[in-house]
């Protein structure tokens, strides 16, 4: 029985707006990204949706919570679901990064899953974790759907995978605020992308 997964990226926040790095720390929506988060709802509210998942953190918490309403769901909470831990680089924008820490960086940006951020994680990390997280859900609901919010990283570590990439790579996969992409799967090691990175409900388009 197939899973049909549907992969939600957390609605835009002020640190996305400027440019910051913000893994772990607990970032809240803004105004126009629960304004994103709603046109999705509205979206998917003619859909059949049997669970919805999300990351403990409050950017994508309420992400899921505004989703799971019109079904009257409740949202599950998993951590494993958590954006990368970008340790020291939080708060700090992709040019400060740089300058601070030039030569780590530039070993993370070329080698992310054996190189580690500097009171955060490897990419491994990452993949392990979710990828879990994942295979554990996809268990749980054979022949539903289910929605799962979470984080840029986590969706492109989920994705690469899925894909077979070398997830060194993993940034060249494009990742919009609260975009929609689609995974089937026929038990976790058979799994189709059905949809990446749809933003058609912010931009008066529907594609599913």
């Amino acid at each position: 029985m197939k899973t049909r997964i549907y992969l939600v990226r957390h609605g835009e926040t002020s640190w996305n707006a400027g440019g910051k790095f913000q893994g772990h720390s607990d970032i809240p929506l803004s105004d126009v990204g629960r304004q994103q988060a709603k046109a999705l709802a509205k979206r998917l509210q003619g859909h059949k949706i049997d669970a919805v998942y999300s990351s403990d953190l409050s950017r994508a918490r309420e992400t899921a919570e505004i989703i799971a309403e019109p079904h009257r769901l409740t949202v599950n909470y998993l951590p494993e679901l958590r954006e990368i831990n970008f340790g020291q680089w939080e708060g700090l924008t992709y040019k400060e990064i740089s300058e601070s820490f030039g030569e780590i960086s530039k070993r993370w940006w070329s080698n992310p899953l054996t190189t580690a951020i500097p009171a955060g994680e490897k990419l491994q990390q990452v993949a392990d974790r979710c990828n879990k997280a994942l295979a554990e859900i996809v268990k749980k609901h054979p022949g539903e759907t289910v929605v799962i919010a979470a984080h840029g990283g986590v969706i492109r570590v989920i994705v690469g995978t899925l894909l077979g990439m070398d997830l060194n790579h993993f940034w060249k996969l494009k990742m919009d605020n609260v975009s929609l992409s689609i995974l089937e799967y026929h038990g976790f090691e058979q799994g189709v992308l059905e949809l990446y990175n749809d933003t058609g409900h912010i931009k008066n388009e529907n594609k599913i």
